[in-house]
């Protein structure tokens, strides 16, 4: 590819490199979580939200679970300035939330947001200023000294305007552009801005440290919270946070490698929403956690509801492919994928397995709000026999043999591949029907008697091509004693009889469904089923349907 040279690494590495973080396996327990959709995400929309909008969002936001949400910068228009004061003023916000809000080191701007703020019984005064070398000499052109001044009156401002304002604040400090700072010259800003506010264990100090634009590999970012974490000052009443975006695709990796080495707090979005590839998205994290059995201690049991809400209020799309919350991701259309997922809840069932641990579902769709017959078991030309026969079962009560599980299985790739489309649960439903259930052409059941007398004997009635005729026979069984009088009266040759019945289990209780199997001369295999409230009905319905199908 042209043009390499004009490209380096951006980031700088601590000067103390341990990489205890390397050690950890899993992340134990969840952060706090701070949710940036009602500002970082919302000023990345093509149409920022509407002050309704944006209030049912962070109603919304509060059901999932979030105790921490960045709401806006109240000093940069009107509706984000309104918003806040209607969260306030119409007491929408929870005793056990903490609104955040968003300001540069600009004492006007910083003026204006507690005037935002006025009467919040629980905010986060959220400062920033960039300090990367990039922004430093390009943008600001000034020098460490000045950066680190920038910060400083800025944390000056913040406890004289919370002297001055009535409500109860915390503070955090951002400083933006962190990936492309120095970690030294990071670390003496962050303590500067510590020295001023002085946390202590009644009120403790947010310093956020956000990936602001991707640089390196999330290992790199890692080692950074880890020099970082061990090396700033007030350590005990700091609240570490980590805030990444997207840019390299390893926003999840890098918040998941940066709470090993430290980190306790993620700000991020549903579905990463937020400015170019968008911020962590804090409901693959969450399901990550939960996937190895920790508590995300947020809501997730309902993800389309989720994914319906946001998609109405951002007017943006969830990917079919995103993780956990896309249409597509749960689904099997490969029929070796749809197989070994069948064999795996058998098996989850009959074990009855403590763990879930089915192949190709990292975790129960159920358990976010999915469903196992129309999220999982997709039917296409390139399913299998596993899949059909399990989608059946699931949605229909339908327990096949396995013979006749293959053959409707090539039945409806057949049915398929031609109209080359996906086919739905009712769709290949309705095959089934149409090829092996209750069929009564040419020959259809009109009534049967039997009479015991050690063994079974039968008299059945018939019509055959519109005519009515009976039939004797005997066997050792009501079936059997049917088989004898059906290949008696119809002059038909078949042999190796398979039987299964079970009651339906969805739909009428009260029904039983058998399945039938039998041999023509030929060699081939034909299958019925019958349907009916009593079982033998069901079964000589069955047979018949078989019989039908050899005499087409």
């Amino acid at each position: 590819m042209k043009h390499t040279e004009k490209y380096t690494r951006g980031y700088f590495m601590p000067p103390v490199n341990e990489m205890k973080w390397a050690k950890k396996e899993y992340i134990e327990k969840a952060p706090i979580w701070c949710s940036v959709d009602l500002r970082d995400g919302n000023q990345a929309l093509i149409v920022p939200m509407s002050l309704e909008e944006k209030l049912e969002f962070f109603a919304f936001l509060v059901k999932v679970g979030f105790k921490e949400i960045e709401v806006g910068f109240p000093a940069a228009s009107e509706t984000e300035f309104e918003f806040v004061r209607a969260l306030i003023e119409q007491d929408l916000i929870p005793d056990d939330v903490t609104i955040q809000v968003l300001t540069q080191s600009r004492e006007h701007i910083i003026k204006k947001t507690f005037e935002a703020l006025k009467g919040c019984k629980s905010a986060i005064v959220h400062l920033y200023n960039s300090t990367s070398v990039a922004q430093r000499e390009q943008v600001f052109q000034k020098s460490k000294e000045e950066i680190i001044d920038i910060a400083v009156s800025g944390a000056k401002l913040l406890s004289r305007y919370r002297q001055e304002t009535e409500g109860a604040f915390r503070f955090e400090y951002s400083p933006e552009s962190f990936t492309g700072t120095e970690m030294e010259f990071a670390l003496d800003v962050c303590n500067a801005v510590l020295d001023i506010w002085k946390p202590n264990s009644r009120d403790k100090v947010i310093i956020n440290l956000p990936v602001t634009v991707s640089m390196s590999m999330p290992h790199v970012y890692a080692s950074q919270i880890e020099y970082m974490s061990s090396s700033l000052k007030y350590r005990d009443n700091v609240i570490l946070s980590l805030h990444p975006h997207n840019d390299r695709g390893c926003a999840v990796a890098d918040a998941e490698l940066g709470l090993l080495a430290g980190g306790e707090r993620i700000e991020g979005t549903l579905f990463g929403n937020g400015e170019r590839t968008g911020n962590v998205d804090i409901i693959t994290m969450g399901l990550n956690m939960f996937s190895h059995g920790v508590d995300p201690e947020l809501n997730f049991e309902n993800i389309p509801e989720i994914t319906e809400t946001y998609e109405k209020l951002t007017k943006m799309q969830v990917h079919d492919r995103h993780p956990y919350g896309g249409k597509l991701v749960f689904a099997a259309f490969s029929g070796s994928h749809q197989d070994a997922i069948a064999k795996g809840m058998k098996w989850r069932e009959t074990k009855k397995c403590p763990h879930w641990t089915v192949p190709y579902l990292p975790i129960d769709p159920k358990d976010i709000g999915r469903q196992y017959d129309g999220d999982i078991i997709r039917i296409n030309s390139q399913s299998g026999k596993g899949g059909i026969g399990f989608l059946l079962e699931q949605k229909f009560g339908l327990d096949l043999p396995p013979k006749m599980r293959e053959d409707f299985g090539y039945k409806v790739k057949s049915v398929s591949d031609h109209q080359h489309k996906e086919l739905m649960p009712e769709e290949i439903y309705r095959i089934f029907v149409d090829t092996y259930a209750n069929l009564e052409a040419p020959i259809k059941l009109d009534h049967y008697h039997f009479v015991r007398n050690g063994d079974f004997h039968v008299t059945i009635t018939l019509t055959i091509n519109g005519q009515q005729k009976s039939f004797q026979g005997d066997g050792n069984g009501r079936l059997d004693a049917v088989n004898d009088a059906l290949e008696k009266g119809l002059g038909i040759v078949y042999s190796d009889l398979t039987y299964k019945e079970h009651a339906l289990t969805k739909g009428s209780k009260s029904q039983a469904i058998a399945y039938v199997g039998i041999t023509a001369q030929s060699g081939k295999i034909f299958w019925g089923a019958g349907t009916d409230n009593d079982i033998i009905t069901a079964s000589i319905k069955a047979l018949l349907s078989a019989i039908n199908q050899i005499t087409e």
